[in-house]
């Protein structure tokens, strides 16, 4: 009977396709060097963080290590200050976890250490769209419908008149 195909020769199934599998796959490769040294970065910079000064880890990251260097970036300069002030516990404390490393460098950085989250698009509307929206929701949620027999000349009741903006005083504008 011919081999359906459904698994390779050798009687072992395949490996499952998905994301994981993917970064396997990508780890496994030279390619996958800068993503296994971000990795090592980022799990370097949670051993550090608790050795960071008082209210920094919030505004500092680890962001490389060049050399015998630590490489942290910033949000503030008031922070960069602090970083600057705390290098030789940090120092200390890399050490302490095996990296052979003498000094630090802090850079400071406009845009945000970690990624926002995206905003919601709202869309802008005038005064005047926004007070329509309100009634005709207004409307909506009283249980009225246009069809109503009792509602003569489209949105007013019946008997109501419309209601006109005054014009202004022409006398009243010029000096």
């Amino acid at each position: 009977m011919p081999r359906s195909g459904s698994t390779p020769p050798g009687g072992k199934a395949r490996v499952p396709a998905g994301p994981r599998a993917a970064l396997d796959a990508l780890l496994a490769e030279p390619a996958g060097d800068p993503v296994r040294r971000a990795l090592w970065l980022d799990t370097l910079d949670q051993r550090l963080r608790p050795h960071l000064p008082p209210g920094a880890a919030a505004h500092a990251r680890l962001a490389n290590i060049r050399g015998d260097r630590l490489v942290f970036i910033v949000d503030a300069p008031v922070w960069h200050a602090r970083m600057r002030l705390a290098s030789q516990e940090l120092v200390d404390a890399a050490r302490s976890i095996g990296l052979d490393v003498v000094g630090l460098s802090v850079k400071t950085t406009l845009q945000p250490l970690r990624p926002l989250p995206p905003a919601q698009a709202t869309p802008s509307m005038s005064a005047s769209a926004q007070s329509q929206l309100a009634a005709a929701l207004a409307l909506l949620r009283s249980g009225a419908r246009e069809d109503d027999p009792a509602r003569e000349g489209g949105d007013r009741p019946a008997g109501s008149r419309r209601l006109r903006k005054a014009r202004p005083d022409p006398a009243s504008g010029a000096s």
